[in-house]
């Protein structure tokens, strides 16, 4: 079997179905997951800054869109990471290298605590 599966079948994308060998199923199904967890957090990040606006929270106005902008910003970020290292991961198990570091997960965690930080401010404030 070639690195590209069944002879004659390409996979998409070609930038990491095209080089090395199969990994274990295992992992690149233990790598989908991840990727998944990914969405999922997208979807409540997002969700989460929506609701913030949608329902009326005893925030103050200022606190509140803030937060729930980093919030929808974080979201949609969300799934970049889950791309990213998705991509990533998989070419490293691929080529037999380590695995690499999550790009984006510093920056969502550290927004994350932004956010709850301003809504707690506001909860106080307001």
């Amino acid at each position: 079997m070639t690195s590209t599966g069944a002879p004659g079948r390409a996979r998409f994308p070609r930038s990491v179905y095209g080089v090395g060998e199969e990994p274990d199923p295992r992992f690149s199904l233990a790598n989908e997951r991840t990727f998944l967890a990914w969405i999922r957090t997208s979807l409540a990040l997002s969700a989460a800054g929506v609701a913030l606006e949608a329902l009326d929270v005893p925030v103050a106005r200022g606190l509140r869109l803030a937060c729930a902008l980093l919030l929808v910003c974080l979201g949609v970020l969300a799934p970049v990471q889950a791309w990213w290292g998705w991509a990533a991961s998989e070419r490293a198990m691929r080529c037999r290298r380590p695995l690499p570091s999550p790009l984006l997960s510093p920056l969502i965690a550290v927004g994350t605590l932004v956010a709850g930080v301003l809504l707690l401010l506001g909860l106080l404030l307001g």
